[in-house]
């Protein structure tokens, strides 16, 4: 395709995009290196589920790192670059349950269509990185990991109430409950009892909140993190139940104001509830209470709408610090899983307290009041003094709070405490298509870890998906009956899988590495590679994968796995691709099809539209009339390099050329490397095309040809397929994608001449062009000998001369 004999005026966009891409895929041009001597970049995108077909806002996300991957590479970087599948989850078995296709044969499907997709936008991916989530070789080190943590005690098994999807029948993890539905299926989650597996994220709480001070990461993605973290210091608080040997433990922001505490509430789910219920007159009563809110999701329980309903216990708590007896509640409003499962009622200092306490006719005692001593209008929730609170009335609430907490320790009712919002991360999935959890249930041992050397626990294949009952896993009992690996008697294996967010949690790690068989990525390899440099994705990850990969991260960081002690170390969060002002999707009927986009005006344009019409992180407006702008800007591109062109010599036409040739240079290269923003730097793009059409043919040959090799290089990270080929138009062999970003002289950058407004009194009277370099003095001088001002100065007295460089010369006259 280099040698032509014709000119054309347009070109051949299908032509070229094919040609190219087929001698990319031969050449190999974006592999990463082995090992190198230049700075390294690691660019990713989050890796898409192999659902069957890529939807536009995959096509803007790989288009953004892509054009990131490939900057980098040409400004002399090693630059790793790779993809792969998010390929188990519960999509896939659902499908199967439907169709009766296995989920490997189907997911293996869909990856060898996206793939295609993939290559016909002529992304630069270091395809010899490919992983697979799926396959063996990737989900035994995934098993591998599990049992680090096992190791560790990271891992562990408990009974308690989980989140259920009805209708995926498998628990959730608190992240994957929206607004109280299934964040895949959108049915009401509930609550179930069982045992569960745990990844105990809470022993990092704190590191993953001083974490988020070290990286580049957007605000608002930070805020959500250290929202869903909820890192809150107070104080843990025992009650003695009066008749029972517990103890009931909550745990409170405002132990100044536990002197004000008048009843206690136990969640419906709180293991004490059964226990102290049983065989007393309440029991029907709070048993039917129990049974009604576990049918009601946590979200609908804790709505500042919905209202608050309780029933007493019959039982009394003893007060730590009074011996008063107060009253044990079960209520709505209080999760198992949120805090202790028990809060204690302060309803004079607390809104939703206060109404509840109204509500049901309990005492209101109020024990802070305001500085001023003013009675306030209750619930007082300000800070203030303490008031009726034994030998702490008088003191500030805020010292009050450290005060009460210092003597509940020394009672032993208590200590100073810290808790979070987050819980640890239920990870048991009771479904088939997800990686197996490497135990195996011992009658005398317990849970034992299955020996690494006999990984990967595969996947049995002969398993019926009915979507009903247990795990598929569960009925295969060829595959669950084994033998204990510590003491050789009967046993059975674990039945549930991991949650697919496993899988994702460390995928990055093993793309720094993918030909390894012995471990998960070489440390070595890993500790050059990491951290990513820019993690390109969705927000909506923003308390799941990028929460969950960072929790990995230092896990293997204080396993001496890796050096990162964080997975991505800069995050560009993208905005959604919108078509007739609303998101795309198959329920709207506003989906388009990227094959038919990409086929109708090629790849070029279509990226070059959604880098111009939007910033990255706003959402972008699919227009026809868009990209047809962006086709006919490339063939004007196109024209411009491979049309001839006669030559002159004008030296003021060569000073303008050069002039924005450096700015334009030094503004896309920042645009792109720096502040990541596409749109201008398009824009200067084009202002560089407009400028070549309108001077180039007044300079010399040679130069004509380094001016247009400038627009070719900086288009190509952008519009990679026609740079190519103007690339090799204009006699180059090598690809351009491996060439040397251009540089630019510093002088060009400099005005030479300025134009300078002159006013009198603040007005107009004329205009003046000085050298950039001179100082106020001479601009001074040149302002008040101007002819224009000559008249306006006939008469007057100059009381002052204000001179702002480079911008005017106000002459203040009386």
């Amino acid at each position: 395709m280099e040698e032509k004999t014709q000119i054309p005026e347009r070109y051949d966009v299908g032509a070229v995009e094919n040609y190219w891409r087929q001698r990319w895929d031969e050449t190999q041009p974006y592999r990463a290196p082995l090992t190198s001597q230049q700075p390294k970049f690691y660019c990713l995108e989050q890796f898409p589920y192999p659902s069957g077909h890529l939807h536009m806002g995959h096509v803007r996300v790989y288009t953004l790192g892509d054009v990131i991957a490939r900057y980098h590479r040409m400004a002399g970087y090693a630059v790793l670059h790779p993809m792969g599948w998010d390929a188990f989850g519960m999509p896939a078995e659902n499908a199967a349950i439907k169709s009766g296709i296995p989920p490997k044969v189907s997911t293996m499907g869909n990856i060898d269509y996206m793939k295609r997709q993939m290559q016909q936008m002529g992304l630069s991916f270091d395809w010899s990185r490919e992983v697979t989530t799926c396959l063996p070789d990737y989900y035994r080190f995934t098993q591998e990991l599990f049992l680090l943590f096992f190791e560790r005690g990271l891992a562990y098994q408990r009974a308690g109430a989980v989140n259920w999807c009805p209708s995926c029948e498998t628990v959730l993890a608190n992240e994957q409950v929206e607004d109280g539905l299934c964040w895949r299926c959108d049915s009401v989650v509930t609550k179930r009892d069982l045992t569960q597996w745990y990844f105990r994220i809470t022993a990092y709480a704190d590191r993953l909140l001083e974490g988020l001070k070290t990286i580049d990461w957007p605000e608002e993605i930070k805020a959500q993190q250290t929202h869903w973290i909820g890192r809150s210091e107070g104080a843990a608080v025992e009650f003695e139940l009066i008749g029972f040997p517990d103890r009931v433990r909550v745990f409170t922001t405002r132990p100044d104001t536990l002197y004000g505490a008048t009843y206690i509430v136990l969640a419906p789910e709180h293991p004490l509830v059964q226990k102290i219920i049983q065989g007393r007159p309440e029991e029907a009563t709070v048993r039917g209470f129990v049974e009604r809110e576990r049918l009601v999701s946590d979200m609908e329980r804790t709505a500042e709408n919905t209202e608050k309903r309780g029933v007493f216990t019959g039982v009394f708590a003893r007060h730590p610090l009074t011996g008063d007896p107060i009253p044990v509640w079960v209520a709505n409003y209080v999760l198992a899983d949120y805090g202790t499962g028990a809060v204690m009622g302060v309803p004079a200092h607390d809104q939703r307290d206060y109404l509840y306490a109204v509500k049901y006719q309990l005492p209101i005692r109020r024990v802070v009041q305001p500085a001023s001593h003013e009675e306030p209008e209750l619930p007082y929730v300000a800070p203030g003094v303490l008031v009726d609170s034994g030998r702490f009335s008088g003191m500030d609430s805020e010292a009050a709070k450290s005060a009460i907490a210092d003597h509940l320790k020394s009672m032993g009712f208590g200590e100073p405490r810290v808790s979070y919002r987050m819980r640890d991360w239920l990870i048991s999935r009771q479904r088939y298509w997800g990686a197996p959890i490497p135990i195996i249930h011992c009658p005398s041992c317990g849970p034992v870890p299955v020996p690494k050397d006999q990984l990967p626990v595969l996947l049995p294949d002969n398993v019926a998906f009915t979507g009903r009952g247990a795990s598929p896993l569960a009925q295969a009992e060829d595959w669950v009956n084994t033998v204990c690996p510590r003491c050789g008697a009967p046993a059975r294996r674990e039945t549930d899988t991991m949650d697919t967010f496993v899988d994702s949690s460390w995928y990055y790690l093993r793309y720094t590495s993918p030909e390894s068989v012995s471990e998960p990525f070489n440390s070595e390899l890993a500790n050059y590679w990491m951290p990513v440099d820019e993690y390109v994705g969705g927000k909506e990850h923003a308390v799941l994968h990028m929460l969950y990969s960072r929790f990995f991260t230092k896990v293997l960081h204080d396993a001496g796995w890796i050096d990162a002690d964080e997975p991505f170390k800069s995050l560009l969060v993208q905005g959604m691709v919108v078509y007739g002002g609303a998101k795309m999707s198959k329920s709207k009927g506003n989906t388009l099809s990227p094959e038919t986009i990409l086929a109708e005006w090629g790849t070029d344009a279509t990226r070059l539209f959604m880098l111009f019409a939007a910033p990255p992180e706003k959402d972008f407006e699919w227009s026809q009339q868009g990209v047809e702008g962006t086709y006919r800007f490339l063939q004007r591109v196109f024209r411009l390099v491979v049309r001839p062109h006669s030559s002159g010599s004008d030296a003021k036409a060569r000073e303008s050329l050069k002039r924005i040739q450096a700015r334009t240079i030094k503004k896309v290269g920042e645009d792109i490397g720096v502040r990541r923003a596409f749109n201008t730097a398009v824009s200067a793009l084009m202002e560089y095309t407009n400028a070549l059409y309108q001077d180039l043919e007044h300079v010399e040959a040679d130069e004509q040809q380094e001016l247009l090799g400038t627009l070719v290089l900086l288009l190509a990270p952008m519009a990679p397929h026609l740079a190519e080929e103007l690339w090799h138009r204009l006699g180059h062999q090598e690809s351009v994608h491996l060439a040397a970003w251009p540089t630019y002289d510093p002088a060009w950058l400099k005005e030479q001449e300025v134009e300078i407004v002159v006013q009198v009194n603040g007005k107009v009277r004329g205009r003046l062009t000085v050298d950039a370099d001179w100082d106020e003095n001479a601009i001074r001088e040149a302002a008040l000998a101007h002819e224009s001002l000559t008249p306006h100065l006939e008469g007057r007295t100059i009381k002052k001369v204000v001179v702002v460089p480079a911008r005017l010369v106000n002459v203040v006259v009386s």
